[in-house]
């Protein structure tokens, strides 16, 4: 078993919840009792849009040595970019009754909608913005940091410091943004009721088709000189300034191409949570991503995925039974990571798996 084994055992994996998904939902009717009930339906959706958030991370820490500790910004800038399109598409059915402005910005009194929310009632506003503002924002940061060489821890403290600084902005209610409560209760997305099974299979059926998608292409584009020249810059930055690549370039890139996939991932979640808030833009979300890639194996992208289904499982149970002890055991996850699962647990696996090798060799030699 090697690791390429692994990659086809996780697309494999997410091949069988799409058939499974496929057929207890439209295959079967729903008296058979095998049909997945909208909760479960919700989680799984969840846990796919924060494998693909895992996967933009570890882009950009596991191939190329950049830990960004803001990365749910981009995350919560294209659920948001998704929520103000479902905004549009709720109408006069809002508690005001206003069909073109929603209803928070009725109760603030706003006469007209702000430039930036203009063109939001088109199908093409989510499909463009989502990845489109993530990857402006990466750009513009991106292109300051990485001219002026900022690495390392502070890096990470000024991408920090941007998703704490959205996060403030998004609180107020002059943004135009709905403030603390941020963008709910939707209707309908793309003409679709929004609560229906048939939408939320769907929704479903995309992230997964999404993920796998990512998974692939992503596997590609690092088995190629580009990918190579990425974990060079990892593992020694000089030495590929001294080769003659343009490292900012090379940082700038994947970073701006991590952004757009945490992007596509956010808009992907909202309609199925049904909420985008200020919330999503917390510093704490960053960290838990973080978490998430230390503990499925950093560098190995399906073993980011495989961290982050794992631990929002595990949150999904503490929260359920033991609220209380969540955040203990998320720093309990970090802690062992660090010290006992430097590679993770693809990397555990590979050790395991590479020592039977070794026993079965040494038997074969003893006899």
């Amino acid at each position: 078993m090697t690791m390429s084994w692994m990659n086809r055992a996780v697309m494999m994996l997410i091949v069988a919840t799409i058939a499974t998904i496929v057929i207890t939902n439209v295959v079967l009717p729903a008296s058979s009792g095998f049909a997945l009930d909208g909760y479960t339906l919700t989680l799984i959706g969840k846990y796919l849009c924060y494998a693909l958030l895992a996967l933009a991370l570890d882009l950009v820490w596991g191939y190329c040595g950049i830990l960004s500790l803001g990365h749910a910004a981009f995350f919560a800038l294209g659920g948001y970019a998704m929520g103000m399109y479902l905004m549009r598409q709720i109408g006069d059915r809002g508690m005001y009754g206003n069909a073109d402005l929603p209803d928070f910005m009725v109760f603030l009194n706003w006469d007209a909608l702000p430039w930036y929310w203009l063109g939001s009632d088109s199908v093409a506003w989510p499909l463009i913005m989502a990845w489109l503002i993530p990857g402006l924002l990466a750009l513009i940061f991106g292109w300051f940091a990485f001219r002026s060489r900022v690495s390392g821890v502070y890096l990470s403290i000024i991408t920090q410091a941007l998703t704490y600084a959205l996060m403030l902005a998004f609180f107020m209610n002059e943004l135009g943004f709905g403030g603390n409560n941020g963008l709910t209760d939707f209707k309908e997305i793309f003409g679709a009721p929004i609560t229906a099974e048939s939408t939320r299979v769907s929704l479903v059926l995309l992230t997964a088709m999404t993920l796998l998608l990512a998974l692939y292409g992503s596997q590609q584009l690092m088995q190629t000189k580009y990918g190579r020249v990425l974990i060079s810059i990892r593992d020694s930055e000089a030495r590929s300034r001294f080769l003659g690549y343009r490292v900012e370039h090379y940082k700038l890139s994947i970073f701006v191409l991590s952004a757009m996939l945490a992007g596509i991932a956010g808009a992907l979640y909202v309609p199925q949570v049904g909420i985008i808030n200020p919330g999503e833009f917390s510093p704490l979300s960053s960290i838990e991503v973080v978490v998430w890639v230390a503990l499925g194996g950093r560098g190995s992208l399906f073993g980011a995925a495989i961290g982050a289904v794992l631990v929002n499982f595990a949150k999904t149970l503490f929260t359920g039974f033991y609220p209380e002890a969540w955040l203990f055991f998320l720093g309990a996850i970090f802690v062992i990571s660090t010290l006992y699962l430097p590679k993770g647990l693809i990397g555990l696996f590979e050790d395991v798996m590479a020592r039977q090798r070794g026993r079965a060799k040494n038997l074969e030699s003893l006899t």
